[in-house]
């Protein structure tokens, strides 16, 4: 979906995706230091404010106008507005008005390989020697395994199609790892997979 349809599908009053903190943002970046961060395609903001809630500079990266528009109020009415930037821009070529920052964050932008690869590697020349990269996407294994997410499996990532995309940039794996979850679907919870990659920039 480009941006027109983001921007349609952000169109609306109520908060797409909530106001509540990607569960695996918060049990594998709450212990870090705060300092200046990116949330690249960081869409209405929940991830982007939980980290300014929390004394970060962050910096919500995304396309769809829409979205940075509904970033920018739930900061506001989070009351920090003044942690908090918008930046309209496409994950594959941005630019940064903090970095270098000491972490970046990729939730849920499912592409395919090569612009993943190039996303990332966006990212990544954005971030401190010794800072964080944590990302989080739909599984590939959710086609057979589990529920949700895209069902096109050319833009759901593997822990494998991850690892290689670490080995060509200057990034030390920590962690790389399908997780389980759940998703709410018509018939009620049904069981998900995510798979989540912890790295740290080593140039």
């Amino acid at each position: 979906m480009d941006a027109n349809g983001w921007d349609s599908k952000y169109d609306t009053e109520e908060y797409v995706f909530t106001t509540t903190v990607n569960r695996f943002v918060e049990e594998y970046c709450s212990d870090l230091e705060a300092g200046s961060m990116i949330d690249l395609a960081g869409g209405e903001g929940r991830n982007a404010v939980w980290f300014a809630e929390r004394g970060w500079q962050v910096e919500n990266i995304d396309f769809s106008k829409k979205a940075l528009a509904k970033s920018l109020k739930l900061a506001k009415e989070r009351g920090v507005s003044k942690l908090h930037f918008a930046i309209l821009a496409d994950a594959t070529g941005f630019e940064s008005v903090l970095t270098p920052v000491d972490l970046g964050v990729i939730a849920y932008l499912q592409l395919d390989s090569d612009s993943l690869h190039r996303a990332i590697e966006n990212l990544v020349e954005n971030i401190k020697d010794g800072g964080t990269l944590f990302g989080v996407w739909h599984a590939r294994d959710n086609l057979t395994k589990g529920f949700g997410g895209p069902q096109n499996p050319e833009v759901l990532p593997t822990v494998e199609s991850l690892r290689a995309i670490c080995a060509d940039l200057p990034l030390e794996i920590e962690e790389v790892t399908n997780r389980d979850g759940q998703v709410q679907t018509r018939d009620g919870l049904k069981p998900s997979i995510t798979v989540v990659l912890k790295a740290r920039v080593s140039r």
